[in-house]
């Protein structure tokens, strides 16, 4: 295989020099295309002879495109998520699916830390304050609970969710955890209580949300769950928006049975702006960027066109999804 066509589907990169690269090194002069999230017309014109796939986290890749992908060895995603690729369907016809779990830890759990000090210092908040002539204890309503000796409920116990506990542990706060899905010996090494379902919510403070989205965790943190947590308690979501009802936390926030939340994540990506979530002062929500450093972003780049190249060239490829 000297010359195979390889298919990238984005809309995000603002180049492809990383990929291309990478990819004309290990196969010189192949043939690259590359579509939108809409790629439809794309794969009636020349998709389905692609050999190696890399898409966008966000693009929906379905079984009634992958069985149209009559030469594709490999689905390479640009994520550490694959929620959106049908890899079951891959996995019949003999596709591999990779994801880039990991890359990304760092930058994530320093986001989810940065929305704890966002929430609870409150800095950008003081403009009417300042307008008003106020000024020392008279600009602050409400003093806030500090953050050392304030509880942090992490779900899912994961890469993140670890990293997330063992930076919160350092800043001196109490880490409770739940995850039916690791073994006692990871709370223990992280220092981390685990608790019940409903306890974490009811003491929390903080809620970090750190799972996978599966068809069991989505929408799993709901209007029940959110009505056991304290009126001054936030919720960080980093993981996927649809773990979340977002209905019932704009509705919680709004009547001021929460106090607010910090979403990377929302339900609908790309979103629709329109959507209550963006229109509640209390939810902070930042376009899906926790992740992005420059070192992060270039590991995610090079690891994922890394993975197209082993699999052509018949070796091993540590990502698969089926392997983790």
């Amino acid at each position: 295989m000297s010359k195979p066509l390889i298919w990238i589907i984005d809309e995000e990169w603002p180049d492809y020099d990383v990929e291309k690269a990478l990819l004309e090194k290990a196969f010189p002069g192949c043939d690259l295309r590359f579509s939108g999230n809409d790629y439809g017309a794309d794969l009636d014109a020349f998709g389905s002879e692609a050999e190696g796939i890399l898409c966008q986290v966000y693009v929906d890749m379905p079984r009634e495109t992958i069985e149209r992908l009559d030469r594709c060895r490999i689905l390479s995603v640009f994520g550490g998520g694959y929620d959106r690729v049908d890899y079951r369907a891959a996995r019949e016809r003999g596709i591999e699916v990779t994801f880039v779990p990991g890359y990304c830890v760092e930058d994530v759990s320093d986001h989810v830390i940065a929305s704890i000090y966002h929430a609870n210092k409150k800095i950008t908040a003081y403009g009417p304050a300042l307008e008003a002539g106020l000024w020392g204890a008279p600009a602050v309503k409400d003093p806030v609970r500090r953050i050392a000796g304030s509880t942090l409920f992490v779900v899912g116990l994961g890469r993140i969710g670890g990293t997330v506990a063992r930076k919160a542990k350092a800043l001196g706060m109490d880490v409770l955890a739940f995850d039916p899905y690791v073994e006692p010996s990871r709370f223990e090494s992280l220092g981390v209580l685990p608790v019940a379902w409903e306890e974490g919510f009811r003491q929390a403070d903080f809620l970090s949300v750190n799972a996978k989205l599966t068809a069991e965790t989505e929408g799993m943190i709901d209007g029940a769950a959110l009505a056991l947590m304290k009126p001054t308690a936030y919720v960080i979501n980093t993981a996927r928006g649809a773990i979340v009802d977002e209905e019932a936390l704009v509705d919680a926030v709004n009547g001021g049975r929460l106090a607010g939340a910090s979403l990377d994540v929302v339900r609908r990506e790309p979103p629709c702006l329109s959507d209550p979530v963006f229109h509640c002062p209390p939810i902070l929500v930042t376009p899906h960027i926790s992740y992005l450093s420059e070192q992060s972003f270039g590991e995610l780049r090079r690891r994922a066109t890394e993975n197209v190249i082993d699999v052509l060239q018949g070796r091993p490829v540590r990502d698969r999804v089926d392997s983790k």
